[in-house]
């Protein structure tokens, strides 16, 4: 029996976790996390003896003694939920992509020392990992992500000044929270995952590529050094990457519907970056490395939560981050401490123009 502890339990990816391990007789949840939500009634429901809400996670994670931890934290918050399992070497299903943007190098030491499993529980990642699971490195060419284009997807920049909050929220083909829909309107997202690509599977950079694909089946793709390509195919339900993660690496059923192919074609188009500027700015940060892609995160997590409050219009995201990477100095950090302390002044510096709520 696998103890399951889900961080971020009445988000999208919390519920849909709790549909996997209700079907599984060899899953348990052993603690329950929510960031604002109360869970008394859900945790009476599921038998769950201990439950958070708020706060630091750890503590909820060394009384529960978990085989799993399930983070599936919104942002920075997931961090020290991140490096707690990593260091113990507890299988950590990872959907907060933001624990190795701000702290890839910090995490990726943690994930050295305990020698544990890191399953990635966003679709691409997940894709990716198992396009190279057994793979010799030295074959693998390059890696390529696909993004939906979000709500926003061929309208050029002069079109998305006046978007609204509502209108950047109707995702065309994923069920998701807020913060990570409007991310994927912006592209945001994609830089996100560009970055925790590197730090997941050791690729460098230049040779992480980003395609649009409107129909989102194909989550991901990897190049090899003969010419071909693998993709992983199906239909956009995140109940297969959590079920993967949670199950690795017995691969168990699932009860998604199948992806019928009969009339099926893929299409892929290129990046407007002069539109959706977000994606360079995080290739930009997580070339620059330090504490630029925590800066990155952290400027654009501030900025969302604005334009989500009617406070800033839609390209004021991208700027304000643009202007927060400018006054950053990038540091390396040390250790955890070091971390906070960049994303509070990057934090800071992105809300200094916004008026008091």
């Amino acid at each position: 029996m696998k103890r399951v502890a889900l961080l971020g339990a009445t988000g999208s990816i919390g519920r849909q976790a709790i549909d996997i391990v209700s079907g599984r007789p060899d899953l348990a949840i052993c603690a329950l996390q929510s960031g604002a939500t109360p869970l008394e009634a859900l945790s009476a429901e599921l038998g769950v003896e201990h439950a958070q809400v708020g706060g630091d996670p750890v503590a909820l994670l060394e009384r529960s003694e978990p085989d799993v931890v399930l983070n599936a934290v919104v942002g920075f918050a997931g961090v020290r939920a991140t490096i707690w399992a990593l260091e113990r070497g507890v299988t950590l299903a990872l959907a907060n992509k933001e624990s190795l943007v701000a702290a890839g190098e910090l995490a990726l030491a943690a994930w050295e020392r305990g020698g544990g499993l890191l399953i990635p529980v966003d679709s691409e990642h997940s894709a990716l990992h198992q396009c190279l699971e057994g793979r010799d490195p030295e074959t693998v060419a390059g890696l390529v992500l696909t993004a939906s284009g979000g709500a926003f997807r061929g309208r050029a920049r002069n079109e998305l000044a006046a978007v609204t909050p509502a209108e950047a929220l109707a995702h065309p083909t994923w069920s998701m929270g807020p913060k990570i829909t409007v991310d994927s309107a912006t592209l945001a997202n994609k830089g996100l995952e560009l970055i925790e690509a590197h730090w997941l599977f050791d690729v460098p950079y230049e040779r992480i590529e980003v395609v649009v694909h409107p129909t989102s089946v194909v989550h991901s793709l990897v190049r090899f050094r003969d010419g071909a390509l693998l993709a992983h195919v199906g239909l956009p339900d995140m109940r297969v990457p959590i079920s993967y993660a949670l199950t690795y690496p017995e691969r168990a059923a699932t009860p998604v519907e199948q992806l019928d192919l009969e009339g099926l074609t893929l299409g892929f188009e290129a990046v407007d970056h002069d539109a959706f500027p977000l994606l360079s700015l995080a290739r930009a940060a997580a070339e620059r490395g330090g504490t630029a892609p925590c800066a990155y995160n952290a400027a654009n997590e501030v900025a969302v939560a604005a334009f989500l409050e009617g406070r800033i219009g839609f390209l004021d995201i991208a700027a304000m981050v643009e202007e927060t990477l400018a006054r950053v100095d990038g540091a390396p950090a040390r250790d955890l401490e070091d971390l906070h302390a960049a994303d509070h002044e990057a934090r800071r510096l992105a809300a200094r123009g916004l008026q008091p709520v």
